[in-house]
């Protein structure tokens, strides 16, 4: 089988993550609000404390998942490589990649890095088709169908079972 070839892309548009982050923050917070002031005065201060709390803490994760800098996203035919949009062709993490979801126009992809420290191995990579148009079809190619060019790309007819009836002894 032939590997796919070699494939670079920036990508800089976040746009559809950072409005389904949004509403997942406005839902979460809202649904916490909505308990605080639906249990009024019932509700003891050791429980406002910790939906007050949890309140915070979702905002700010909220925060830091809306946050994304452009990266550089490459097929070198081997591996994934991943960095900062300014390393175009030069980027310091090889890895794997996969799909996590694809919704047609938008797909969510997990990076795997190769050399990272146990903890943070993973990173997921929102990719919309809004601002590469013209590069979303083989972006699509490659994450889906991008193996690795080791190998012989000839056919290996040693493992083939062979048809009883015209072996000759």
């Amino acid at each position: 089988m032939r590997a796919s070839p070699a494939f670079q892309i920036t990508i800089r548009r976040f746009g559809v993550w950072r409005c389904a982050i949004a509403v997942l923050l406005l839902a979460s917070v809202g649904s916490l609000v909505a308990f605080a002031l639906a249990e009024g005065g019932s509700t003891s201060v050791g429980v406002r404390a910790i939906s007050s709390a949890a309140s915070i803490v979702i905002v700010l994760a909220g925060a830091t998942l809306m946050r994304r800098q452009a990266i550089s996203l490459r097929w070198d035919t081997q591996r994934w490589n991943l960095g900062p949009a300014s390393s175009v062709g030069e980027e310091p993490w090889p890895g794997h990649l996969e799909v996590s979801l694809d919704l047609g126009v938008w797909m969510l992809l997990r990076f795997e890095h190769d050399l990272a420290p146990s903890g943070r191995r993973n990173l997921w990579i929102p990719v919309q088709r809004h601002g590469i148009e013209s590069a979303w079809h083989a972006m699509r190619c490659a994450v889906y169908s991008a193996r690795s060019a080791q190998g012989d790309d000839s056919v290996r007819t040693e493992h083939c079972p062979r048809n009883q009836k015209n072996e000759r002894p």
